[in-house]
């Protein structure tokens, strides 16, 4: 696929410009250290396929953590001696407003000896006719495409995909792939690319940032417990504030005792709807409350009343979730506010709800993706996910699903093709445990290109 916008842009390759780490204090010597063909180990080569590539959208907060060094749970960690982002393909320039160019790719492919490719083929074949490269990342969020009419933003993650899937099958070869956040606005287009993956036996991973965030309290739901309810609670956009919505909510729920059996009905209500909802006991307002006590731990208001005095003008909804096996999950937008990521659970014979709030750290949600690209290198690394991909696979199934009961107005569906199982894995290694807000902090003033960020 290729966007009018696109202009083909190449650069000879050089060797990345090295960090002058010796004058940052604190940090540890020697903390580029060797280059993997120094080690005698071969870098893993990353072709990079993105929608589009600005200050602070998935494509910059993702790659800044496989140009230069970053912090994950206080550690140091070094990209550059595993991994060599050697392609872009970028299907649209960024512009901004007044038609001004806000486009960050022309300056960090030159920035790092990056070739930019006019189309997936040649960045993934670096040029050739086979593919050259040992994994792919794919970020297809933002940017300048149409909506359907039931609100979803129909990015070409599918058409990325077969794109890249047709370089596998000329190959003869395959490499691990991530997809960011939902694997696809369509259930069927999601299941296509699953079962392809199955199929041709490549590791793939998807999903959201936001489950791998600090946990505060921290909270630990052990593996096993029956779960018989549980509320996801954000304050951002409909539908792709939803989907992180749906992530945090079942990246804790799957562990439950049985396993991921699949979700059998969805329902989004607005307003009073919502309201009467809960108060024929379809959703518990009371585990709401508790849920948002973890980000208020002072307001010991009801629900309602909590949404009247500091919410008043924002919208209001919900989706209900209804699990094959029973559970009962909800994910609620309270608020407007994009760090608002808040969780509890009632668990079974637990006399209290357990709760707790996704804490992301300092500059908003960019410090999220540190975490996320520890993971999505895990996959690089080992070629299978850290965390099951299914789990995304349902939530995307669960994201269209609520949209079409929103667009219908008060409909429940019924959702059979979700009713599937999975199992969950455990995935506190790849999870923030708070270590490093100790050393980027509030105070510090984030980058506003690519660099190390790395503390005081």
């Amino acid at each position: 696929m290729k966007s009018e916008l696109r202009q083909e842009i190449r650069w000879p390759r050089r060797q990345f410009v090295k960090v002058a780490v010796a004058s940052l204090p604190g940090m540890v010597s020697g903390l580029s250290g060797l280059r993997a063909e120094e080690s005698g180990k071969k870098k893993i080569k990353v072709a990079v396929v993105m929608t589009v590539f600005f200050y602070r959208s998935h494509a910059h907060v993702i790659l800044e953590n496989f140009l230069q060094p970053y912090l994950f749970n206080g550690k140091v960690v070094d990209p550059r001696k595993e991994f060599e982002i050697v392609s872009f393909y970028v299907d649209q320039l960024a512009v901004g407003e007044g038609g001004k160019s806000t486009d960050m790719s022309h300056a960090v492919a030159k920035e790092f000896g990056i070739p930019v490719f006019e189309t997936i083929n040649e960045a993934l074949c670096l040029g050739g006719k086979d593919m050259a490269v040992d994994a792919v990342l794919m970020i297809g969020e933002h940017g300048k495409y149409p909506f359907n009419d039931k609100g979803q933003e129909l990015y070409p993650k599918k058409q990325f995909f077969d794109e890249i899937v047709e370089v596998y099958e000329k190959s003869g070869r395959v490499a691990p792939l991530y997809c960011d956040k939902h694997l696809s606005h369509s259930w069927s287009e999601a299941k296509e690319m699953y079962d392809t993956s199955q199929r041709m036996g490549f590791g793939m991973m998807a999903g959201s940032s936001v489950p791998l965030a600090e946990r505060r309290p921290p909270l630990k739901v052990p593996a096993g417990i029956k779960i018989v309810e549980a509320v996801s609670i954000h304050g951002g956009p409909v539908e792709r504030y939803d989907f992180h919505g749906f992530e945090v909510l079942q990246s804790i729920v799957e562990a439950r005792k049985g396993s991921e059996s699949g979700v059998s009905e969805i329902h989004f209500l607005e307003g009073a709807n919502l309201w009467k909802a809960a108060d024929e006991g379809r959703w518990s307002v009371d585990l709401a409350a508790t849920a948002m006590r973890a980000e208020f731990p002072d307001d010991k208001q009801t629900l309602k009343k909590m949404c009247a005095s500091r919410f008043a003008d924002a919208e209001l909804y919900g989706i209900l979730v209804r699990y094959k096996d029973g559970t009962r999950g909800t994910v609620l937008k309270i608020g407007n506010d994009g760090i608002r990521w808040n969780f509890a659970c009632q668990v079974d014979g637990g006399s209290k709800p357990l709760a707790t709030r996704f804490h992301v750290g300092p500059w908003n949600n960019r410090n999220l993706f540190r975490a996320l690209s520890y993971s999505i290198q895990e996959l690089f690394r080992q070629g299978k996910s850290p965390y099951p991909v299914e789990r995304t696979l349902i939530t995307t199934g669960m994201l269209e699903a609520a949209m079409e009961s929103r667009d219908r107005k008060d409909v429940s569906l019924k959702t059979e093709q979700l009713e599937f199982a999975y199992k969950a894995q455990n995935f506190d290694a790849m999870r923030e445990m708070g270590a490093t807000w100790k050393i980027i902090t509030e105070d510090m003033q984030q980058p506003k290109g690519i660099e190390a960020v790395l503390g005081k």
